[in-house]
């Protein structure tokens, strides 16, 4: 039996990476169709959607299967809480991939602003690299590493409320850039949002490891969990 639930847990183990590498490239491609205006890749991401929910369909039901069958307890029962938790995290991140994908379609031919898409590409480069760094705190079960990434969203915060102060003083300048405006300021917000649901996935390598449930970065979460 125990052999059983070890050769099962790996395989969900090896799933759940699997998945995060999915997310992780899905927002690195959302990140890039924004970039580069690229409304055809854009289009893949939001048609491709759904086989990021279907995964975390499948990855929820094999854990509550493996709960029922083995009942287990101690570092076996929190490592598939763990995975159980962080992929509910993971499917909201690629939520807000999916939500840049729209606002590229959305954005067109407008108005590019310099000093915004500076920004944004700060941002763009912290989340996709925050996102690549937890899977490796998970795979390793570094959990060092998972209340430093806590630092990173920090950071993210702060350029979202720079992009807002900026958004509001060119909107000030140029009334007619007001649209273009909503879309950089709800793109940053996404940014910052999938910054939140990494570092609540690096609260639970914290749990892991350490079998504490613990806010890593409390006042980045806007009232959501």
């Amino acid at each position: 039996m125990r052999r059983l639930f070890d050769d099962e847990l790996a395989e969900l183990d090896a799933d759940f990476t699997e998945m995060g590498m999915l997310v992780s490239e899905v927002i690195q491609q959302a990140v890039d169709s924004f970039t580069n205006r690229d409304a055809v890749a854009a289009q893949q991401i939001i048609d491709q959607d759904h086989q990021i929910n279907e995964r975390e369909i499948a990855l929820e039901k094999k854990t509550f299967e493996m709960i029922a069958l083995y009942q287990p307890v101690t570092t076996d029962l929190r490592e598939i809480v763990t995975i159980l938790k962080a992929v509910s995290e993971l499917e909201r991140a690629g939520d807000h991939a999916r939500n840049i994908a729209h606002a590229t379609i959305k954005f067109g031919s407008k108005q590019k602003i310099p000093v915004l898409e500076q920004l944004l590409g700060q941002m763009g480069l912290l989340t996709t690299q925050m996102v690549k760094d937890v899977l490796t705190a998970y795979v390793n079960k570094d959990e060092d590493e998972a209340r430093e990434l806590a630092a990173v969203d920090r950071k993210l915060d702060q350029l979202n409320h720079q992009v807002r102060a900026d958004s509001y003083e060119q909107m000030r300048l140029d009334p007619a850039f007001e649209t273009g405006a909503s879309i950089y300021l709800n793109v940053a917000q996404d940014l910052s949002r999938i910054g939140d649901y990494v570092t609540n996935v690096c609260e639970w390598i914290v749990y892991l490891k350490s079998g504490q449930i613990i806010e890593l970065n409390s006042a980045s979460q806007d009232g959501e969990g």
